[in-house]
């Protein structure tokens, strides 16, 4: 595959733009090479500025469910458009798109729109701040909340010490304040709840894990978490960024029917906009501003633009049930089909896979956990990344994110999918190294 084009843009775009690109994840630095510059999309595949045709397993980092333009979403936002692409005030949109999601999501009663997940995960905890009258919160290694200070803290000596900036800029001052715990772990959940008696105002977490690849939780973690909250007085955050609406109508609150009091959400409510949101309890909600003290505020929260993309995109997935049953099976079909290609080529191979989001890792199995998923042979990744590239697939740049079906990945995407992966295999001649 050439792409000599993409190479002249990200020489292009290292001038003027940090790294050549709008955000780390985008750069291919954890698998090497140049990041291909994409140039339009249509239902499950991609096609770059050098006119490559590349199925795509990143969905834009989770939500195009029902793939690229999507007929009812383009319709949608076309029409928002030709009204205007921003007002700074209410507009009935918002409404309709808050009476739909409260609709979808168990327990949920009030939602404030925001412009990226970041900012509703950094909006969440302030509000279990202002609600318990805590400072502290707990997250979990292997766990990411975009990229707000209390959120780039990284464990000490062990995950039951306090934390340390992972970035330049985040203050010591902050990182004290967050402590991290280890995922499906509740005995290190438990002993940072002892050694800080009063203190914990929330536990957030991805209650299915994308950024350390799929990492679910294990049968009584995430009740365990809520019963730990309940005695010690701390709110319990959902951040479903990643998996909200995908893994189930209700996301991992109507999956797992454990409910939290706060759930964090982003793109995959905009179809792909820039937008989030967050929302719990009529009663916790209550403390936000211009109802109770917690301040926050957005000039474009509930663009019209994404709020017609987020709603047409909610109500099909409301309308269509059986999206969810057809994504099921066939995520089931890929997965089954790429571990029967790794079996019959030798290669060892853990997977998780919830309903269409899926993680391999090059390591013995299970994957529980951070230090399970450290183990993954980063390198063979990268080999098999770039392999499969050459294929015309285009899996997340990083043996650490999740793959992302799509409805738009029929029977026939996936057995080319599952058969350029025979054809990789079959030409890495070179042996692994033994991890």
């Amino acid at each position: 595959m050439k792409y000599p084009y993409s190479r002249s843009l990200f020489e292009r775009a290292k001038k003027h733009i940090p790294g050549g690109v709008n955000s780390p994840a985008r750069a291919f630095k954890a698998v090497g090479g140049t990041p291909l510059f994409m140039k339009r999309a249509l239902g499950a595949c991609m096609y770059d500025e050098d006119g490559n045709e590349l199925i795509d397993y990143i969905g834009s980092w989770g939500p195009m469910i029902l793939g690229h333009c999507y007929p009812a979403v383009v319709d949608a936002v076309q029409k928002a458009v030709a009204g205007s692409t921003s007002f700074g005030t209410p507009t009935e949109l918002e409404i309709h798109m808050a009476e739909r999601v409260c609709d979808m999501v168990p327990g949920l009663e009030k939602i404030r729109m925001t412009n990226s997940g970041t900012e509703a995960c950094m909006s969440a905890i302030r509000v279990a701040r202002g609600y318990t009258g805590r400072d502290k919160i707990i997250k979990f290694e292997g766990c990411y909340h975009g990229h707000g200070d209390s959120f780039l803290i990284k464990a000490g000596s062990g995950a039951l010490t306090l934390g340390h900036p992972s970035s330049p800029g985040v203050t010591t001052g902050t990182a004290k304040d967050t402590l991290t715990a280890d995922f499906n772990n509740l005995e290190s959940v438990r002993e940072l709840l002892d050694q800080n008696p009063g203190e914990v105002a929330a536990i957030i977490l991805e209650p299915v894990a994308g950024n350390m690849g799929c990492v679910p939780p294990l049968d009584g973690f995430l009740e365990g978490l809520r019963r730990l909250c309940d005695e010690h007085g701390a709110l319990l955050i959902f951040d479903e960024v990643m998996c909200g609406f995908r893994i189930a109508r209700g996301g991992a609150v109507e999956r797992y029917g454990v409910q939290p009091d706060l759930m964090a959400y982003g793109k995959v409510i905009g179809a792909g906009m820039p937008v989030g949101a967050f929302g719990g309890s009529a009663e916790v909600m209550g403390v936000v501003a211009p109802d109770g003290p917690v301040y926050q505020a957005g000039t474009l929260s509930g663009n019209p633009v994404a709020m017609s993309a987020g709603l047409a995109l909610l109500t099909e997935l409301d309308k269509h049930p059986e999206i969810y049953g057809d994504l099921e099976k066939r995520s089931a079909a890929l997965e089954e089909g790429l571990a029967d290609v790794f079996d019959r080529h030798g290669i060892t191979v853990a997977r998780n896979r919830v309903g269409s989001m899926l993680g391999f890792f090059f390591c013995e199995g299970p994957i529980h956990s951070f230090s399970d998923v450290s183990r993954t042979d980063t390198e063979f990744f990268a080999r098999f990344f770039h392999a499969m590239l050459e294929e015309g697939v285009y899996l997340p740049p990083s043996a650490y994110e999740a793959w992302f079906v799509s409805h738009a990945h029929d029977n026939q995407i996936i057995r080319k999918t599952v058969d350029a992966a025979d054809r990789v295999l079959s030409n890495i001649k070179q042996s692994r190294p033994a991890r």
